[in-house]
């Protein structure tokens, strides 16, 4: 009788344990309810040429959406194209998500050319603004520089290839896609949407997620639908160094910055111990390595801006009557054409910044110039040679040899002509540490 008491006593305070246990996930449930970026998503912005800047944004963007429990990640693209290893390591990225990519092409005015179809196309979710445009996605304008007529017919296989793929993997329109690298066509966001090349045209943020609510998705791991009605939005800035990175990534920057390193180093080359050119010369050059390495580069280019600046810096010191400053700055100019190979206008130093910058440098150059040519007008300042001329006073008589204050110092002095202490006398030559000097008033006769 006592075990059977003990026995329930001991299944009650199961059933209590238990009861208990299940209120307290109640009450939790109840009291938290879902978590509160169970409907966010994440915006990541980026305008611009398409390089290994981006692809790193796009994936700490999508790391960071990831993490954060967000339901998906809107990419707003405007972008001219870019680099083809760059695009395809964001497009890998994407497919891998395991989140949905929603690619924006915004704001009007924007456009989603070259690259950035491929990139569109493989979204997840494709949509528009009103005003943009997107096409033009032949190879050659993704970065690549002059080819042979078989590697061309390579390269523009390979792309058709990989955007029909892409294409059919998300349900867009395989003939428009493969038409796009072929022959460059481009569309509106209106015609876009009748090709089912995009899914959706929106005028803003809010107007994008409104028409993404109930919307399935497919994804790798499974199927999912967004919900959108109490959404939050989470901004993903570039920072302070992506930024600094994506401005050092623009061919004109990479242009003035080799420039200004060579003129840095050849100048503490001329006058060693300078020191500040030197400083400024070395930093500038590292970040110009930095910028061509993302660029396709024409090494002929670059040698004919670094040749440039030699020719300009040496007109300083070899008289050669302004020819070697004319060859220096038609080499800069030259160079800075031919630097980035490429037939894509975007890719390649701007002839109105170009032009500025060389005229600048050779202004700098002519100044210097200038400079050098009044001072070696002047007399000598320092030194033996600036004692010539110059008037002291006979500290003691001098016949012939004797004393004389000069610039603060007394001095040895021997005059073939008497002069007595306290007069006048100019130096007429020098030896060793003895003035040869000889009455002011005779000389000035």
């Amino acid at each position: 009788m006592r075990g059977n008491i003990l026995r329930y006593r001991a299944s009650g305070r199961q059933a209590l344990a238990v009861a208990i246990l299940w209120t307290v996930i109640a009450l939790r449930l109840i009291f938290t309810g879902s978590p509160t970026y169970a409907e966010e998503f994440v915006l990541a912005s980026y305008e611009g040429v398409i390089n290994p800047v981006a692809a790193e944004y796009l994936h700490d963007a999508l790391a960071s959406a990831h993490s954060s429990g967000a339901q998906a990640l809107i990419f707003k693209l405007d972008t001219p194209g870019g680099l083809d290893t760059s695009m395809r390591l964001m497009i890998k990225d994407m497919t891998a998500s395991p989140i949905p990519v929603i690619v924006f092409v915004a704001p009007s005015g924007g456009r989603a050319a070259s690259a950035g179809v491929f990139i569109t196309m493989a979204a997840h979710v494709a949509a528009m603004a009103p005003g943009t445009n997107i096409g033009a996605a032949h190879p050659v304008a993704m970065g690549g520089g002059e080819m042979d007529n078989t590697m061309r017919e390579k390269v523009e296989n390979d792309a058709a290839a990989y955007i029909k793929s892409i294409a059919e993997q998300h349900g867009r329109n395989v003939s428009w896609a493969e038409d796009a690298v072929r022959k460059s066509i481009s569309a509106t966001e209106q015609e876009a949407l009748k090709l089912k090349i995009i899914d959706m045209v929106a005028e803003n943020i809010p107007a994008l997620l409104k028409q993404l609510n109930g919307r399935k998705i497919s994804l790798s791991s499974g199927s999912l639908t967004l919900s959108t009605e109490a959404a939050t939005l989470h901004e993903f800035p570039m920072g302070t160094r992506l930024e600094l990175l994506k401005t050092l990534s623009d061919p004109n920057i990479a242009y003035l910055l080799m420039s200004i390193g060579t003129i840095g180093i050849m100048a503490e080359l001329y006058s060693p111990g300078a020191i500040l050119p030197g400083i400024i010369g070395a930093i500038s050059l590292i970040l110009a390595f930095y910028s061509l390495q993302s660029l396709p580069v024409n090494y002929a280019g670059a040698l004919l801006v670094i040749l440039g600046v030699v020719f300009l810096l040496l007109e300083i010191s070899v008289t050669s009557y302004g020819l070697l400053a004319l060859g220096g700055l038609a080499a800069m100019t030259l160079g800075g054409l031919l630097l980035i190979k490429s037939d894509a206008p975007f890719m390649q130093v701007s002839l109105s910044f170009l032009l500025p910058t060389v005229i600048t440098i050779g202004a700098l150059v002519g100044t210097i110039i200038w400079m050098v040519a009044k001072g070696g007008r002047r007399g000598p300042v320092t030194g033996v040679e600036a004692m010539i001329g110059s008037i002291g006073i006979a500290k003691t008589d001098l016949n012939p040899r004797g004393q004389i204050a000069l610039h603060g110092e007394i001095w040895e002095a021997i005059s073939q002509t008497p002069i007595r202490q306290g007069e006048a006398a100019q130096v007429t030559s020098v030896e060793g540490l003895t003035v040869k000097v000889a009455p002011s008033h005779k000389l000035n006769d």
